[in-house]
């Protein structure tokens, strides 16, 4: 195997372990005690704090900042792993507080887990095999992924959230604090915690953070009393979005997220 390539810049603590065919690029920190596997490239002002270790095949992007005692790219935990070639990749600017696990896919789901930019990851979070994470998603302490997660952009999961393997989490969702996820959330809808999480109502403090105007969110208010409060079909309530999808972009991606979907919707 070729030598390790640390550019020059790149800050190696004495006690760290890189081990060859990783890659480091500009401006790299390496802490105390932390390894660097094998196929593990990292892009330029990454920082890993004492105690992190990286397996590959990983790639990480730039400016990222990881906490410490962080454990990314491991096995996924999967019995039917068989130890065939798997990757992770991390985009930009994403912040990984202390003990977060992010792990790779598997064979037989894709091969791939991803994390997008700009997320925060808080202490003890975890991303399991195969999932695929948006940008800009806040993941609170003890907030848990399982295999084949899909996450998107702007979704909020609050302490100790845990998601079911297969279920998809919509742009702009905020999932309350200890709720248990066992099925699709649509774009924009909020869900609490009553044994199992169930949707109560739409995410409207967070979308007007994000500059939604009153307009967008009165759309998207209709849109989750179709598909929530009419009382009818799923089928019923596609219909009445696929009326209501025709001069909002937001509500035409309700729908898009509705007829997409494999497994129940959260309802």
């Amino acid at each position: 195997m070729s030598e390790a390539h640390i550019h020059p810049t790149a800050n190696i603590h004495a006690s760290a372990v890189v081990e060859a065919g990783a890659r480091l690029a500009a401006g790299v920190q390496v802490g105390a005690l932390c390894y660097i596997g094998a196929e593990v490239e990292v892009g330029e002002n990454t920082v890993f704090g004492p105690h992190c270790s990286v397996i590959g095949p990983t790639r990480i992007g730039r400016d990222n900042r990881f906490v410490g005692h962080c454990a990314i790219g491991g096995e996924p935990q999967d019995k039917k792993y068989q130890g065939e070639r798997v990757e992770l990749v991390i985009g930009d600017r994403n912040l990984f507080r202390e003990f977060v696990t992010v792990n790779r896919g598997t064979g037989t789901g894709g091969g791939v887990t991803r994390v997008g930019n700009d997320n925060w990851m808080l202490a003890y979070t975890h991303v399991a095999h195969d999932c695929i994470v948006g940008n800009h998603c806040v993941f609170s302490n003890n907030a848990t992924l399982a295999g084949h997660v899909e996450v998107g952009d702007h979704v909020i999961l609050s302490g100790f959230a845990g998601i079911h393997q297969f279920c998809r989490i919509g742009a702009h969702a905020f999932i309350g604090m200890g709720a248990l996820v066992n099925g699709d959330v649509p774009p924009f809808v909020m869900v609490a915690q009553d044994g199992y999480g169930r949707p109560r109502g739409i995410n409207s403090e967070g979308l007007k953070r994000r500059g939604f105007d009153a307009g967008r969110i009165s759309a998207i208010k209709r849109a989750y009393r179709a598909l929530y409060m009419s009382g009818g079909t799923l089928e019923e309530a596609r219909a009445k979005l696929a009326e209501l999808a025709g001069d909002s972009d937001d509500v035409r991606a309700v729908l898009a997220f509705v007829d997409a979907g494999e497994r129940p919707l959260l309802r």
